[in-house]
């Protein structure tokens, strides 16, 4: 069995286990505090920190992982990156208090004290920059860090900024942009890069149909092409005679779920009929 080591609590680990289910691959495990669970088939669950997957899956001790980019870049070690989850989003930003007078990052002098949970990336950030800063490593709650002296500015994750905000610290720069990441070992073999590439394909039909609806109206023949300006689908609407349909002909549509409301109003519109909405579990280009 190929070993998938995956986040064993929060947030993440809530959008993974769902996003595997999705796939048909459903984590099965003995409890919720079991260290591993089955994936059905050829894969192994196995459950550690986000921030220990690196190094579990850059010494082969799991043939693949998920965890956030943030963390992969931190560890420095040597992966594969095979696919963007797309969720977990979140940036590493720069952040100094309000009233410092730092609004961008070169107002940061050489000497400054500098709070992270992420040092490695943090010292390589500012010298690649050219910018002498000394590097405070934290394990959380960096944003007090300029409130108690311990440091002049700090580099902390935010999704949204809210939480800076609220503790009176200011974003200066973006020091890197991340998300949830499927990662593999560099060294595995021919077998288990091809089950690694049926396991993207997967999620990836997983993620591809997330957003999106499965469209099918009946529409005059008249309309036909009005309709076709209204429903382009991934390669323009399928359209199909309709027994005895008459002047009508059906239209099946892969659409955008943030236009559905707008689409089917144009579809009314046109003298459409029968218009049917559907979610899409899988889809594979």
């Amino acid at each position: 069995m190929l070993k998938i080591a995956l986040p064993n609590k929060g947030r993440l680990s809530e959008e993974v286990r769902e996003l595997f289910n999705d796939a048909g691959l459903e984590v099965r495990g003995r409890g919720e505090r079991a260290l591993t669970a089955s994936l059905g088939g050829e894969f192994e669950a196995i459950f550690v920190r986000a921030q220990d997957i690196p190094e579990f899956v850059a010494d082969g001790a799991a043939q693949a992982g998920v965890t956030g980019w943030d963390l992969v870049n931190e560890a420095g070690r040597e992966l594969e990156s095979l696919m963007d989850l797309e969720f977990g989003r979140c940036r590493l930003v720069v952040a100094a208090r309000e009233d410092s007078g730092i609004t961008r990052a070169e107002d940061v002098k050489d000497g400054m004290r500098v709070a992270s949970c992420f040092p490695r990336l943090t010292q390589a950030w500012f010298q690649q920059r050219g910018q002498r800063v000394t590097v405070v490593p934290v394990s959380g709650a960096a944003e007090i860090a300029p409130h108690l002296g311990i440091a002049d500015i700090v580099v902390d994750l935010t999704s949204t900024g809210s939480t800076l905000k609220m503790n009176g610290l200011r974003e200066v720069s973006t020091v890197l942009e991340s998300s949830a990441r499927l990662v593999a070992y560099p060294g595995n073999g021919v077998e288990a890069r091809r089950s690694l590439e049926e396991l993207t394909q997967a999620l990836g039909s997983v993620l591809a149909a997330r957003g999106r609806r499965y469209l099918m109206a009946n529409v005059p023949k008249t309309s036909l092409e009005q309709v076709r300006e209204v429903l382009p689908g991934l390669n323009g609407p399928t359209v199909v005679d309709v027994m005895d349909g008459g002047n009508f002909v059906a239209v099946h549509a892969v659409v955008p779920s943030r236009s559905i409301y707008r689409t089917v109003n144009a579809l009314k519109a046109l003298g459409g009929q029968g218009i049917l909405v559907t979610r899409i579990e899988r889809l594979m280009a």
